[in-house]
């Protein structure tokens, strides 16, 4: 008879700080569709880390407070339903992500919609998680009345750019498949390849 042996304190303790940096991490897309909901720059800047790299706006909290309240002027309403957060354990201080997100927005006599996919890195400082980049790859927008198709997967109304769709495309299993389907498949399936 084979005997299990327990786990010891150091496995356990390894253990439970896995399944404490993951509920954390899943917390911070739920954090940030709220902050983002409900314009809360502060608790929305306060998600990442203090010396996070936002590109031409600069670096720091403060600089991202200052491009999203910017950001968030372009609409008025927002709702953010996250859903299917996969979180991978780099080391004890790192980690990557995707989280898919359906985000609606009021736009004057707009309502827009976009699937989202976020590609997030975390990082644990002071033994809080947090992100440390952020970077969001759009299925489809349009309107709320129209088919994502018809809008070319990638109008926002009343604005001259929108976010490009990036997926599924963006995905390297993608197009491997559809070529392996066939084109014939591939045309019967969609109009806009």
């Amino acid at each position: 008879m084979t005997r299990v042996t327990p786990p010891t304190e150091t496995d356990i303790a390894q253990r439970l700080d896995r399944v404490e940096s993951q509920l954390a991490i899943r917390d911070l897309a739920a954090r940030y569709a709220l902050a983002v909901d409900s314009r809360d720059l502060d608790s929305l800047a306060e998600l990442f880390v203090a010396d996070v790299d936002n590109g031409r706006a600069g670096k720091g909290r403060g600089a991202l407070r200052t491009w999203f309240g910017e950001v968030l002027t372009g609409f008025y309403r927002s709702m953010h339903f996250v859903s299917g957060h996969v979180v991978d354990l780099v080391d004890s201080d790192y980690a990557t992500g995707s989280v898919y997100c359906r985000a609606e927005h009021e736009d004057g006599d707009a309502w827009v919609v976009m699937a989202i996919r976020y590609l997030d890195t975390y990082r644990r400082d002071d033994g809080v998680w947090y992100f440390e980049r952020r970077r969001l790859q759009p299925w489809y927008v349009a309107d709320a009345l129209e088919h994502p198709q018809d809008a070319a997967f990638s109008r926002w109304p009343g604005r001259e750019q929108s976010q490009p769709a990036r997926l599924p495309k963006g995905f390297p299993t993608w197009e491997p498949f559809w070529e392996g389907a066939g084109s014939a498949v591939r045309v019967s399936r969609t109009a806009q390849p």
